[in-house]
This record gives C-alpha cells, structure tokens and sequence, in this order.
C-alpha cells in the first residue's frame, strides 16, 4: 500500500550524504536527484523514500508522532543497522529489543530530527 514517504530538510546536500551512507547496507540507492530533493530506494515499483526541501520555502520540521520504519531481514540486520545509524551521528530513541511477542525493534533520531526504525516481524 505504501508508495513513498517524504522527509523535509533544511540541508539538502547534508541529509543526502546521509541517507547515501544510511541506506547503503540495505542495497538501496538514489532512485531520483532533483533540484529539492533526493529519493532512495531498491526500484519503483516497492516504497521508496526522499527527503526534500519544504515546497512552500518555510523551514521543515519534525512531526511530533511521526515516525519512518525501516523493515530489516533479520533481528541482526537491526541490530546491525541500528549501530550504523548511531555511527553516523543518529541518537538513540530506544535500542534493540522485543515490543512485544514478534516485533523486535530498535529506534533512532537522525541529524535532521526525524524518528526512525529498523524492525522485523516475526
């Protein structure tokens, strides 16, 4: 069902290095170099993800209850990715760990403030 999320930036160049390096380890790769944006993703026709400067020329900002979640192959591959993504300057918003019974799930903030996650089912 989903089709593609859009995350502001106040940096274009900076959040796009970034996601270079964060989505990297997933074999995701720029999909779509605009002059406002960049998106990321393994083809089109599965979700893909940018991040663009706000349309209206305000500042972006974060949604408070607004969250990205990045499916992992494995409970390792969360693990894996959740310490690439602190590496690469993220801060910890819960680490890995079960939620509940099959979902096990770590997550971060990213330089630009965004919540994210890397989880899996099962």
């Amino acid at each position: 069902m989903l089709g593609y999320v859009t995350l502001g930036t106040n940096n274009l160049a900076k959040s796009a290095e970034f996601f270079d390096k964060l989505f990297a380890p997933l074999g995701a790769k720029r999909l779509l170099d605009l002059p406002r944006g960049v998106f990321w993703g393994t083809d089109f026709s599965r979700g893909f993800m940018g991040v663009m400067t706000p349309y209206d020329g305000e500042g972006a900002a974060c949604g408070n209850g607004t969250m990205v979640a990045l499916a992992a192959s494995s409970r390792e591959q969360v693990d894996q990715m959740y310490q690439h993504a602190l590496s690469l300057g993220c801060t910890c918003e819960g680490g890995p760990g079960e939620r509940m019974p099959g979902f096990y799930a770590a997550y971060f903030r990213t330089p630009d403030g965004y919540k994210m996650n890397f989880f899996k089912l099962g």
